[in-house]
């Protein structure tokens, strides 16, 4: 969900704190895609189960209301400008080349021979919301592929967190569809998933799915999968990591054992702490990789430090390069 907190700026020791906890693997690789980015292509890619408002599309572009088929579509953006009073910010322009009959397919060959930053949004967003969070990771990481948005229907209220589980849950085969349709794509790069808060759950159950149907081939196009603040179920997380077998080492873990959000979430489950919640060695024991935020939370909720912290934000590119 997204944070009232300001966005914060670190001292360099967060960043040589932070860059202990992954492990030792200071040699990385860049990614091998043509370059991109948005700042050469300002297009945002988005596979969506919301219907859109309007045909075509008009501000806000999606409402939360659910759509029977997955849809994709092209986001064009504006980028910030720039003005005596500071820097602006990334805005849609227009959302066009709506496609509801072949949207997997569309998406697949629109992020054709590139490397693919997909993210995946959590609890109590809006379109707009989730765009702009996806466009602030790309632009925070500096991602040379193109980026894209799977965005499931939520609510966007503070009161819809069983709703939003629940249509969150619904989309986990388009999001399936979705993944296998790039999957099988030829001459396309890796897919990288950034997933946040309710949006790991999703994530977590679709790669679930997706290595049950199509086996270690469906996966090997997976590069790095970062689970920002997972809302799930520490069991539930520890079963789903067993179902992936070999390829839960794909899994990077952004926690923070002072995250408010996830406290709630907790008591609202019956106490039963959450993944993203749990402390660094019961997470690296289940067999992922752990970055512990907690000592970089610096406001009260603590819930979106991917985004709000640039050293956080450092653990998911050195996530991709790695991958």
């Amino acid at each position: 969900m997204p944070s009232p907190i300001p966005r914060l700026a670190l001292a360099c020791l967060a960043g040589l704190a932070l860059s202990g906890c992954l492990g030792d693997d200071s040699v990385l690789t860049s990614p091998t895609s043509p370059q991109a980015g948005l700042s050469r292509d300002p297009k945002l890619l988005v596979a969506t189960t919301r219907l859109p408002v309007g045909d075509p599309p008009a501000k806000p572009w999606f409402s939360s209301e659910r759509s029977a088929d997955l849809i994709f579509a092209e986001a064009r953006l504006t980028p910030p400008s720039s003005s005596l009073m500071g820097r602006g910010s990334w805005s849609i322009a227009k959302v066009d080349a709506v496609d509801k009959s072949n949207a997997a397919q569309a998406f697949a060959q629109a992020a054709f021979g590139h490397n693919l930053l997909l993210y995946i949004h959590g609890y109590k967003e809006s379109f707009e919301t989730a765009a702009t969070s996806t466009i602030d990771l790309s632009e925070g990481i500096k991602f040379a592929g193109v980026t894209g948005l799977f965005t499931w229907p939520s609510a966007a209220s503070t009161f819809s967190y069983v709703a939003d589980r629940e249509s969150a849950m619904w989309s986990r085969d388009a999001l399936e569809d979705l993944l296998a349709a790039i999957a099988k794509t030829p001459s396309g790069g890796r897919i990288h998933i950034v997933a946040h808060s309710m949006g790991t759950l999703l994530t977590l159950e679709t790669l679930r799915m997706l290595r049950a149907s199509g086996g270690e081939n469906a996966m090997e196009r997976i590069g790095a999968v970062v689970m920002a603040a997972p809302d799930i179920d520490i069991d539930l997380f520890a079963r789903g990591l067993e179902k992936l077998g070999p390829d839960a080492k794909k899994i990077t873990v952004i926690s923070s054992t002072n995250d408010r959000a996830l406290a709630v979430s907790s008591r609202l489950a019956g106490g039963i702490v959450r993944a993203g919640a749990a402390d660094r060695d019961r997470l690296e024991a289940l067999g992922v990789r752990v970055a512990d935020a907690s000592e970089f939370g610096g406001g009260i909720i603590n819930h979106d430090l991917f985004l709000s912290n640039p050293e956080v934000q450092q653990v998911v590119k050195r996530a991709i390069e790695r991958s």
